[in-house]
């Protein structure tokens, strides 16, 4: 069987490059491919809070539908955007190389955090850690796609935004301006690119499985595991960040207040081969030392 993949993308700039990337690799291997960019509700209501819309995988929802009904073949996503339980009928292919899981503070002028500063991101989990170390700051809402995001914090008197590395590298927009947040526990698959396809599609499912790496996967499947179990369908400020040396897998992980006054931490290392569950006993160990309490406190935050 031979036919063209139709690779299914949101339209910002820096989800065009990811699918773009999945195109070129494929057709490297010798398989046809066309773009079908798709408009999501996450591009287009740019005046809240993503938390606040109420609505799981808002970036991702618009190109699920897209693949049931038959108008693509497979999506490529910012892994960190997807859903850990996925729709009904599509499957997870392949996770391509990891870039930078670094979040980063893109500034205008010299930043002095003994100050009193504005810092702006979209994130409850930047957020949350930002206050949890700057809890005399003041941050605020930001939205929009990469070049929007660059765009308000010129235009605004903020001291700074913080940004995922990985996004502002790809389209070649990182700032000399910048400063890496190494405290920060980044977001479950940060950095990631994740390709999905239906389950019932042989000749997708085998074409892009070939782009996958087994390290990246490993150490995401891991992260998302530590987030399903903590976040049971609640959004939540949670970190988490895995890590292979040799033959072993380092993780470490976070669960903050919504205020960042309280924060809830873990790091545990395993053998490769202990690796089933370990994303799941990480988070095992936040819930019975406080975070059981503390998501029920983040939920009832959230409903206000």
């Amino acid at each position: 069987m031979k036919k063209t993949i139709r690779i299914g993308t949101r339209n910002s700039p820096l989800a065009l490059w990811q699918a773009n990337e999945v195109k070129t690799k494929l057709e490297k291997l010798g398989f046809e491919t066309e773009l079908k960019p798709i408009t999501s509700t996450g591009d287009i209501v740019l005046d809240k809070p993503l938390y606040e819309m109420g609505i799981t995988g808002i970036f991702t929802k618009t190109l699920d539908v897209a693949m049931i009904q038959g108008e693509v073949d497979i999506a490529v996503h910012s892994m960190k955007d997807v859903p850990t339980l996925l729709p009904k009928g599509i499957v997870q292919t392949a996770v391509l190389k990891r870039a930078s899981v670094d979040d980063i503070l893109v500034t205008k002028e010299p930043f002095n955090p003994k100050e009193i500063c504005t810092i702006a991101t979209g994130s409850l989990r930047r957020k949350a850690q930002w206050l949890h170390r700057y809890p005399h700051h003041h941050v605020v809402g930001l939205r929009g796609n990469v070049n929007t995001r660059l765009q308000s914090l010129s235009d605004n008197d903020w001291q700074g935004a913080i940004f995922a590395k990985a996004g502002l590298e790809r389209i070649d927009l990182l700032p000399k301006n910048h400063e890496k947040l190494t405290w920060m526990v980044p977001a479950p698959a940060q950095g990631a690119m994740v390709v999905v396809a239906m389950e019932n599609d042989p000749f997708c499912l085998q074409a892009t499985s070939l782009l996958n790496d087994g390290k990246a996967e490993m150490c995401t499947t891991v992260e998302r595991e530590f987030l399903r179990e903590l976040e049971g369908g609640c959004t939540a400020p949670i970190g988490a960040f895995a890590k292979i040396s040799k033959d072993q897998i380092h993780f470490k992980g976070a669960l903050l207040s919504l205020d960042g006054s309280q924060k809830l931490a873990v790091e545990e290392t395993a053998e490769i081969y202990e690796l089933e569950g370990f994303g799941k006993k990480c988070a095992q160990h936040i819930l019975t030392n406080g975070g059981k309490e503390l998501m029920a406190a983040i939920k009832k935050d959230l409903e206000k």
